[in-house]
């Protein structure tokens, strides 16, 4: 006889649903069938786990990346095919220690925990985990219950991948439109929100063309790592991607680097030597801040591009190459032109398909994601049991600008790091980092309030109305779900909105 668990696990697999919500309900069907604190659905990717969907746990463990071999306890669920539980004296380190969403100040150690491997077409495909605060949630009948679901997750994980891979085919045929989460071949881009995922489906459409990309966006936006996802989604994926940084050329090497020289072309020239695009032929070249490349090696570049020619410096013949180019630029290269520092027709032959990287002030709540994945990377490098962010410094993260992107969150991140280390917080604890610790200078940081009267008015600090409007409902439904203990249908009673409008708000705030 199905227990109405699997009953709702079974009617899921049937049901029409996007793949990142038939995870999600997936992972809070069994919270709540457990009665636990958290459950995570784990994807492994080389020699790490990667959450897909999470319950429990606080928003940025999305963004984090569990290298197996640093977490004993997960290397343990996937060492095994059966479920692994581990007793509350275990000596081994929880990877998930000050990460679940208490909804307190402090942040909690994990008392009892179990998982199991999952497999996929006879391969391990990643991880299920449970944990909780009380020890003793997970009896010998829990871990018998886990056994039998154990199955239907695994169905579910393969429903989605086939729904992805379906999903995959229309694309290529030029069918519906992408939806709204990153799939699985997307994982080193993190992001949830709708600009990364319109922009992912875009660069899979364009990738699959030979045309020349200009990938636009302010420093720091991480426009490397985009021409690596158009790379690796194009055609010429299995042939090399060149990077040449034209900033870091000097003017007088700058050809010679981009197109060889022969031997004797110039003082120091000893032997012949292949330049980049040589080394790219076949594949994909690069050319990271094209806006400050030479106006004398602009016009061989433009050659390459309408030709497919190239000539070594002091070589009499051309050479044939087959290269995509891939160009990035923080300039506005339509200014640069009219100045006369860039050429207008090498502009026009680069931008054939331009692409803005949005800033991260426009990603709305990837920014905690983000900041969990620098939060596990420090964590490690720095041998800490845990690290995470104060709420504080959570919504800190989420009010201010970032001028520097996502460059400067991994510096802030690990700045703060390093400072809670270096004051004596020892590598044993749950570290929390607190707002302070950031360093986030402005305005964005300041509290906004109504003045009094026009008399005894104080300034206002002043930061765009959305940045402020958000920060204030987020310190609202907090506030709700502390007075009611966490529940969210007593907080959208409280606060006097629809409960599913509520649970869409704490998505768009980054509060879930």
């Amino acid at each position: 006889m199905k227990t109405m668990m699997e009953s709702l696990l079974l009617a899921d697999l049937v049901s029409e649903l996007p793949p990142a919500v038939r995870l999600q309900r997936l992972v809070s069907s069994l919270r709540a069938h457990f009665d636990c604190g958290a459950v995570a659905l784990l994807k492994l990717e080389e020699d790490g786990l990667r959450p897909l969907a999470v319950d429990g746990l606080v928003r940025e463990t999305l963004g984090r990346r569990f290298v197996v071999g640093q977490h004993p306890r997960l290397a343990t669920i996937l060492s095994r095919r059966d479920i692994t539980s581990f007793d509350h004296d275990s000596t081994l380190p929880d990877p998930y220690d000050g990460l679940l969403d208490t909804r307190v100040g402090e942040p909690l150690p994990v008392h009892d925990c179990m998982g199991t491997s999952l497999h996929v077409e006879g391969q391990t495909w990643g991880a299920l985990t449970l944990d909780a605060l009380q020890t003793g949630t997970f009896t010998e009948a829990a871990r018998d219950d886990l056994r039998r679901y154990t199955l239907l997750v695994e169905a579910a994980v393969r429903v989605t991948r086939l729904e992805q891979d379906l999903h995959a085919l229309r694309l290529s045929r030029g069918g519906e439109p992408s939806g709204t989460r990153t799939t699985e071949d997307e994982a080193e881009i993190i992001g949830h929100s709708d600009v990364i995922q319109r922009l992912l489906h875009e660069l899979k459409v364009v990738a699959e063309s030979e045309l020349p990309v200009l990938l636009l966006g302010e420093t720091g936006v991480g426009k490397e790592l985009f021409a690596r996802h158009l790379h690796r989604h194009s055609r010429r994926a299995t042939q090399p991607l060149v990077h040449v940084n034209c900033a870091a050329l000097p003017e007088s090497l700058a050809e010679s680097e981009l197109f060889g020289h022969v031997k004797g072309a110039f003082s120091g020239a000893t032997t012949d030597r292949p330049g980049r695009f040589e080394a790219a032929d076949g594949g994909t070249l690069f050319l990271d801040e094209v806006g400050e490349l030479p106006l004398t090696v602009q016009a061989k570049l433009l050659r390459a591009l309408q030709n497919g020619e190239i000539q070594r410096l002091g070589a009499d013949q051309p050479r044939r190459v087959d290269v995509r180019v891939i160009a990035a630029t923080n300039r506005t290269l339509r200014d640069s032109v009219r100045e006369g520092a860039f050429r207008a027709d090498l502009y026009h032959r680069l931008s054939v398909y331009p692409v803005p990287i949005p800033p991260l002030r426009e990603r709305g709540s990837d920014v905690l994601l983000l900041a969990g994945r620098f939060l596990e990377l420090n964590r490690a490098r720095l041998g800490l049991r845990s690290l995470r962010l104060s709420p504080e410094a959570e919504d800190a993260l989420c009010r201010y600008p970032w001028p520097g992107n996502v460059r400067e969150l991994e510096h802030v991140i690990s700045r703060a790091a390093l400072k809670v280390v270096s004051r004596g917080a020892a590598r044993t604890d749950i570290v929390s980092l607190p707002a302070e610790l950031l360093d986030l200078d402005g305005p964005a940081l300041a509290s906004v309030q109504a003045p009094v009267s026009a008399t005894e008015a104080t300034p206002v600090a002043v930061m765009p109305l959305r940045d402020a409007v958000d920060a204030t409902q987020r310190r609202m439904v907090r506030a709700a779900l502390d007075a009611c203990g966490g529940n969210w249908t007593d907080a959208a009673r409280r606060l006097d909105v629809d409960p599913s409008n509520l649970h869409k708000l704490a998505r768009r705030l980054g509060l879930k």
